[in-house]
């Protein structure tokens, strides 16, 4: 049996991968995993022996926000809370004899995605370049957990794509929304790195069990595209969309406008993966295929 500590009392990977180890456990026959929640949001957690526990993983955080309307101060609340408490309680898991512990960070280190009609594909050799205060709170956090990883404290850090599944928010909610509403889409071809809540539920799960460190990329088995979610959205609810490529330049105009306008159509239909390469080293977590991951969403939701 391995004792996990997930922090981050309501976050909503969190909440799951709770859920997910519970029914591993029912579905075993056996307490394979002893789960416990705890928040962070006062000072009462510094108070708690992590020396009983093989896994501390580490959700809590302030998630992507609209960065053009925060100010200052606000600024400095995301680095306190997602770079320098993970390193405290990071230091608390080495110096209480924790084995291992996992931070979940985001591809946002490497910045936007690309825009409509431009590849942007991370690799290996990929440098990290942040865009905004979110994306480099979140690279401040990985340098400064990094070192603290030896041979009896491993340092996972998972920089996650886009995380879609029953109850996430963000652009999926948003996709789901239209391919409910519009009548007709257009056919912009684009390609996203994306992972199943399930999928890196699996993945997490996996990842505890190797008791492993370094730097991961977890993703769905194929990329997707934004055609292809509403899709199958539609699909999954019997929804007649008409796909019209003559909506295309519109799109290509869209995303040329400066402000508000050009950010959301890069955002919708750009273009963001990681090389599979990168995802190597724990196999058979992605047990749901795009098309599989929707209709459980949209039953489900």
């Amino acid at each position: 049996m391995k004792r996990i500590l997930i922090t981050g009392l309501n976050s909503y990977i969190g909440t799951n991968v709770d859920r997910y180890l519970q029914e591993y456990n029912a579905s075993q026959g056996s307490e394979c995993y002893r789960v416990e929640r705890i928040s962070q949001k006062d000072e009462n957690w510094a108070q708690l022996d992590f020396g009983t526990y093989d896994t501390i993983l580490d959700v809590t955080g302030i998630a992507h926000a609209d960065v053009g309307k925060v100010s200052d101060r606000e600024k400095e609340n995301y680095y306190q809370v997602n770079c320098d408490l993970a390193v405290k309680t990071a230091q608390k898991a080495k110096r209480e004899g924790v084995k291992q512990f996992i931070y979940l960070s985001s591809i946002i280190v490497y910045g936007e995605s690309a825009p409509v009609g431009k590849k942007k594909h991370i690799t290996k050799e990929t440098i990290p370049e942040p865009a905004n205060f979110y994306g480099d709170s979140k690279l401040q956090a990985e340098k400064g957990l990094q070192p603290l990883e030896d041979e009896s404290f491993k340092v996972s850090i998972v920089r996650l794509p886009f995380v879609y599944g029953t109850g996430s928010k963000g652009n999926y909610r948003v996709m789901a929304k239209l391919a409910k509403r519009l009548p007709v889409f257009p056919t912009i071809p684009n390609e996203r790195s994306m992972i199943y809540i399930e999928n890196l539920n699996e993945f997490l799960r996996l990842l505890i069990e190797q008791q492993g460190g370094g730097l991961w990329f977890p993703q769905n088995a194929k990329y997707s595209s934004t055609v292809e979610i509403v899709r199958e959205i539609a699909a999954a609810h019997q929804k007649k969309i008409f796909f019209c490529s003559l909506l295309n330049p519109v799109i290509r105009l869209m995303s040329k406008l400066p402000g508000k306008i050009g950010k959301i159509t890069n955002k919708a239909f750009g273009n963001l993966t990681y090389d599979s390469g990168l995802s190597e080293g724990i196999e058979g977590y992605c047990i749901y295929s795009t098309t599989e991951s929707i209709r459980r969403t949209e039953e489900k939701n």
